[in-house]
């Protein structure tokens, strides 16, 4: 058995392994969550040599994310707007690996645009980036002690001075009183925020009490930029707030006024394209792909171009 960088958090793996079986030998390959290629501060997973049997995950296997140039863009235009409003940004996000990522985009942003203003009165090198939640502050250390393990681009940041997990603007809030001030602070001062806070699909955590505070005042936004399973407040309050609807949170009924915003290009999974390549980089592809972990249209698209694009392959979804 033999592990390979998968891309999707720092230390995740896919697993190729050799078993015999009737007398003859098989190499299959279990994807597990793969990334995208471009992630900040990973390397990006290549593709097995050869593989008789892969099973694949199979998350965005009907759609493509936006580039990194145009997520970052749109990620700082969204934060403008937000703050012209003089609300908050709030961020539900997985405290391990999605933190950690726009910890290191929004540093870029700062970086970049130091002078100029966030919102009026108040400029990037000033504004206030929170992330609410132990185990993703826990989790970000933990990044930080693995950096000679970043890509190339994270570690040349890194020797030119810059601090993408720790910069200046960066607070962490530790225990639940100072999460409950802090909630209340932000809710009544009107001073621009960008709020990162656990669970990313709003099911639970700290991001709920941020989420019953400020969803019914107008003056804030909600940015989702990770996937939204069916069933969770987090689908919800993506489906029904742009409309004006309501979401149920700890069994009581909210009112979403809040702007309400979806940003691809941010999920830790490869897309549509990553994985056709994930087979197709193959030098000997497999005879026989099982397609997993992913909603039905997911899994019927990606299968379909896989047979497509391989038409001797056998392709499963069991």
């Amino acid at each position: 058995m033999r592990l390979q960088p998968a891309g999707h958090i720092l230390g995740s793996a896919y697993v190729e392994f050799e078993a015999e079986h009737a007398g003859s030998k098989r190499r299959v390959v279990f994807s597990g969550d793969l990334g995208a290629p471009y992630t900040p501060l990973l390397p990006a997973p290549q593709s097995p040599l050869a593989a008789d049997i892969v099973v694949i995950e199979s998350t965005y296997g009907d759609r493509t994310h936006e580039s990194r140039k145009n997520r970052r863009e749109r990620l700082q235009a969204l934060c403008e707007h937000a703050f012209g409003n003089g609300g908050c940004l709030l961020v539900p996000a997985f405290s391990i690996g999605r933190t950690q990522e726009l910890l290191y985009e929004l540093e870029d942003i700062i970086h970049r645009n130091a002078s100029r203003p966030a919102a009026a009165g108040l400029a990037w090198r000033e504004l206030d980036i929170i992330v609410d939640s132990p185990l993703a502050a826990d989790f970000t250390r933990g990044y930080r002690n693995l950096a000679p393990h970043w890509d190339a681009e994270a570690r040349k940041r890194v020797d030119s001075g810059r601090h993408p997990l720790a910069f200046e603007q960066l607070t962490t809030v530790a225990d639940h009183a100072a999460h409950l001030k802090m909630v209340d602070r932000l809710a009544r001062s009107g001073r621009p925020a960008i709020v990162i806070a656990a669970s990313g699909m709003c099911a639970g955590g700290r991001i709920v009490n941020y989420l019953k505070a400020m969803l019914g005042d107008p003056r804030h936004d909600v940015l989702f930029c990770g996937y939204q399973a069916a069933g969770t407040p987090g689908r919800a309050i993506q489906t029904y707030g742009p409309r004006g609807g309501h979401v149920d949170l700890d069994g009581q009924r909210f009112q979403i006024r809040a702007a309400i915003h979806t940003l691809g290009g941010y999920s830790a999974h490869a897309d549509q394209k990553d994985l056709l390549n994930f087979i197709g980089r193959m030098r000997s592809p497999p005879s026989q792909v099982r397609i997993v972990h992913g909603d039905d249209a997911a899994k019927h698209t990606l299968a379909g171009l896989l047979r497509q694009r391989h038409p001797a392959m056998e392709v499963v979804i069991p």
